[in-house]
């Protein structure tokens, strides 16, 4: 009688520890969490004022931005005002004003809760010196005011791609009548809580 015991029970051995790697995986796989980067582009559209009168002039943009991104270990809710004083208009379409920059990333993993929201909120800045100066001023529509001269239309959705950072999310930000874009992409990068 015992003998069979011990030997159910040593069976029984072999089993328990080929589960354990299986228990330590699910584990890990509920430990997996996210953390975002936002990277910013700013292009003109072909038609733009400043690709047709101002090739190789020098300007500066800035321009606010509303980020909310809460999660239970990290909440981030502010504006940022990122500026680029030292832009040179390219000398044809489809070269961007600015090239791709790191604007904001979270230092901390936290559970997925989706993407932080993220507004272009405001465009300013000039072109040029002298008479041929262009001035942009764009901002968003609000209720109760007139349309801005220069509309800024936030939140126009993207596809979504992957290149050297890994998969990203984008939305654009476009001026009505200066013709520029601010290009958001959003990385969800994972981690490991």
């Amino acid at each position: 009688m015992r003998f069979r015991t011990l030997c159910r029970l040593l069976a029984l051995v072999p089993v328990g520890f080929g589960l354990a790697p299986l228990g330590q995986a699910l584990g890990a796989a509920a430990e997996l969490g996210v953390r975002h980067r936002i990277d910013v582009m700013v292009s003109a559209e072909p038609d733009a004022p400043i690709l047709s009168r101002l090739m190789g002039a020098k300007g500066e943009l800035s321009f606010t931005i509303r980020l909310s991104a809460n999660s239970k270990e990290s909440k981030f809710f502010g504006m940022l005002r990122p500026s680029f004083p030292d832009i040179v208009v390219p000398d044809g379409p489809g070269k961007p004003l600015v090239g791709q920059t790191k604007l904001w990333e979270e230092d901390v993993c936290h559970q997925r809760r989706g993407l932080p929201k993220v507004t272009v909120t405001q465009l300013g800045g000039h072109f040029a010196e002298g008479e041929g100066r262009i001035e942009i001023s764009a901002i968003n529509r609000h209720i109760g005011l007139l349309v801005p001269p220069d509309e800024l239309t936030p939140g126009i959705k993207l596809d979504q791609g992957s290149d050297s950072f890994g998969l990203f999310y984008a939305s654009r930000a476009q001026t009505r009548n200066s013709r520029l874009n601010v290009d958001l992409k959003i990385y969800p990068i994972d981690c490991f809580l």
